[in-house]
């Protein structure tokens, strides 16, 4: 009974280390996996002496102390009762991905991708996935509402967009640690760069319940025009109905879009053999048949801007000479597809 004590008491104290200390940061896949086989130990204790009252009271008895305990060492520590001991590997993982020292190689593991032929596998043990197998589980749910209407940017998008805006409620206090974790989820998605961007427009387009939320995602605009290398990428491959929906709720980002917009048109250079004007840039980022496209977009999305866009732009192609003819002037040749 002794040694029982004292594994349970080290399993809960190991809940509150993955939640409150920095010692993560220096956790890897094995110690990531010890740690899940000791909270399924406590979930073991529970489906055994769940049933046994004189057994019960004593380690009722023993959680008391232990969480006595770490309310000394971690204020605010969330304590753990006997009824919790049934879920313990899911608050490990919460704890753990609400630790803003965890390290961008668990978080990585903790995303991994499956194949479909995991979806649904629900053992621990396994874990690299974790978090993309409940990701998954999760938007099959959604899928199955029978009222829902359907997605913009998926249901898996909508799940993780949900989770990022949660933990950013949270990080909002202290915006060295929110941008600290947007740079963690960075790194998490890199080569996914589409997959970020849906992530990313299905947290901005969550209806705001409270004053957090709007922090939240006033935040999370800003942090976009601080990483232009994101923002082009939503702008450029975001589905045209999730680009209009993010253009009509945020301020923000259609200045950032049209900004965004008016850099690609002055990286334009006139090719006189195919008589077009292409990116100069090593990779192309867009055409400008496709520029025009997105201008008309965002006159749609907002048609108040139009004038204001077409001045700014009126005005850039004066200070080029003013010329109508074609292939002189980037902005005169913008204004006039915009125009026919």
């Amino acid at each position: 009974m002794e040694a029982l004590l004292k594994n349970l008491s080290e399993a809960v104290e190991l809940l509150a280390v993955a939640a409150h200390c920095a010692v993560v940061e220096r956790w890897d896949e094995l110690a990531l996996s010890r740690a899940f086989h000791w909270a399924e130990y406590c979930e073991h204790i529970y489906s055994r002496f769940h049933n046994n009252p004189a057994i019960r009271r004593v380690l009722e008895k023993q959680l008391e102390l232990t969480n006595q305990s770490l309310s000394n060492v971690f204020p605010g520590c969330a304590e753990v009762s006997f009824s919790d001991l049934p879920r313990c590997r899911d608050l490990l993982l919460v704890g753990l991905l609400h630790n803003p020292e965890l390290p961008v190689s668990i978080l990585k593991l903790l995303f991994k991708s499956q194949g479909p032929g995991k979806v649904l596998t629900s053992d621990y043990e396994d874990v690299p996935g974790l978090c993309s197998r409940i990701i998954q589980c999760r938007s099959v749910c959604k899928v199955l509402r029978p009222l829902c209407g359907p997605s913009a940017v998926g249901a898996d998008a909508e799940v993780q967009g949900e989770m990022l805006m949660e933990r950013l409620s949270q990080e909002c206090t202290d915006l060295c640690r929110a941008e600290h974790f947007l740079c963690s989820v960075l790194q998490v998605f890199q080569g996914a760069a589409h997959r970020l961007c849906l992530v990313i427009s299905a947290a901005l387009l969550m209806t705001k319940h409270s004053s957090e939320q709007t922090a939240s995602q006033d935040f999370l605009l800003d942090w976009l025009q601080r990483h232009s290398a994101v923002l082009q990428s939503m702008c450029s491959a975001l589905p045209s109905a999730t680009l209009q929906e993010l253009l009509k709720r945020h301020r923000k980002f259609r200045a950032a879009f049209c900004d965004r917009l008016k850099q690609w048109a002055s990286e334009m250079e006139y090719t006189i053999c195919d008589g077009e004007w292409v990116h100069s840039g090593a990779i192309p980022t867009v055409s400008f048949q496709s520029l025009t496209e997105h201008f008309l977009l965002l006159f749609e999305a907002c048609p108040s801007l139009r004038r204001q866009a077409e001045d700014e732009l009126n005005a850039l192609k004066i200070a080029d000479g003013d010329f109508d003819v074609q292939g002189l002037s980037v902005w005169g040749d913008l204004l006039s597809a915009l125009n026919k």
